[in-house]
């Protein structure tokens, strides 16, 4: 087997890299779907066990994304193909593409090393640098307007939901307080305006919630997620598979939960004695527990101890 630290790019770290490759690639002569592109570590694995005659469409809304794998990617542009839009409109870049249904769908949900190590991008609180967090950056909305113009109430739901922050109504609460003397401008200055919150030491850093929230509120992640699953099983061929990789419970507990939705189908409250919905079940879960990484890929992969991978098969 390739030793895993080989699989790493400069870009971005691929984490569960051969779990994800062995579970998704039933089909060498296929057409697979990598619905976040990111540094193309997953990309490659697909490309490489894919034949001459298998395809791949891949999907970023991330320009630089796109840039970096494109010349990562450069020996397989004959089976290759990529498109910039947003995952939940897979179906329309299917479309695009020529194609209808597909062997295979790979979603690695969040942000990606390289964008949390960029210091002008903002996703992370160990810069000091603009507030931004835009995945794509043509969005209208940044981090920016989430914490200079939401109401303080939105600010709190959204960094105790999205962030399952404790301290969120506080937090929010010292957002509003000091945004009312002066705009917010920087990543800086809302890490220090977290910390005064935090009455105590805190075992991670105090930012880390709260930064995840507004990440999320800035992208829209769980609710394109839930779009995205939905369009996935439509698009898949029977006997097709659809991989998902999450880093946190929110996302994990949306999967897990729409799997399990999708591979019931009858929705009907269980005191009825006959099905009325007409649902009927659409896949089957191939992984009952999620897969998680190795002793090896711990070592070498800090960001793979969150990472959890489910797969369902289209019946």
């Amino acid at each position: 087997m390739e030793d895993i630290k080989n699989t790493f790019s400069e870009y971005h770290t691929p984490v569960l890299y051969y779990e994800t490759i062995e579970n998704l690639v039933v089909n060498k002569d296929g057409v697979y779907l990598d619905c976040t592109l990111g540094g193309g570590g997953h990309s490659e694995g697909i490309l490489k066990a894919l034949s001459d005659k298998g395809i791949l469409i891949s999907i970023d809304q991330d320009q630089q994304a796109i840039d970096f794998a494109s010349k990562r990617l450069e020996p397989y542009k004959n089976k290759w193909k990529v498109y910039k839009d947003n995952f939940q409109n897979l179906d329309t870049v299917l479309y695009m593409a020529g194609k209808y249904q597909v062997d295979g769908i790979l979603m690695d949900i969040g942000v990606s090393s390289t964008q949390l190590d960029d210091e002008t991008r903002g996703f992370s609180y160990r810069f000091d640098t603009k507030l931004d967090m835009r995945m794509d950056k043509s969005s209208s909305l940044s981090a920016y307007e989430v914490v200079n113009e939401y109401p303080e109430e939105k600010l709190s739901k959204i960094i105790y939901e999205y962030g399952e922050e404790k301290f969120a109504r506080k937090i929010a609460r010292f957002i509003c307080e000091t945004r009312n003397i002066k705009k917010i401008e920087t990543t800086g200055e809302l890490v220090e305006i977290i910390r005064r919150a935090y009455s105590g030491k805190s075992q991670k850093h105090p930012a880390k919630k709260t930064f995840q929230a507004i990440r999320i509120e800035v992208n829209k992640e769980l609710e394109v997620l839930e779009i995205a699953i939905e369009k996935a099983v439509k698009s898949l061929k029977k006997g097709g598979r659809l991989a998902i990789i999450t880093f946190h419970s929110l996302e994990d507990r949306i999967v897990k939960n729409k799997f399990k939705e999708l591979e019931k189908g009858c929705t009907c409250p269980p005191e009825l004695p006959v099905c009325i919905c007409g649902k009927k079940p659409q896949v089957k879960i191939l992984t009952k527990k999620p897969i998680c990484a190795g002793v090896e890929e711990l070592k070498y992969n800090n960001r793979s101890h969150s990472a959890k991978l489910r797969v369902i098969e289209k019946i």
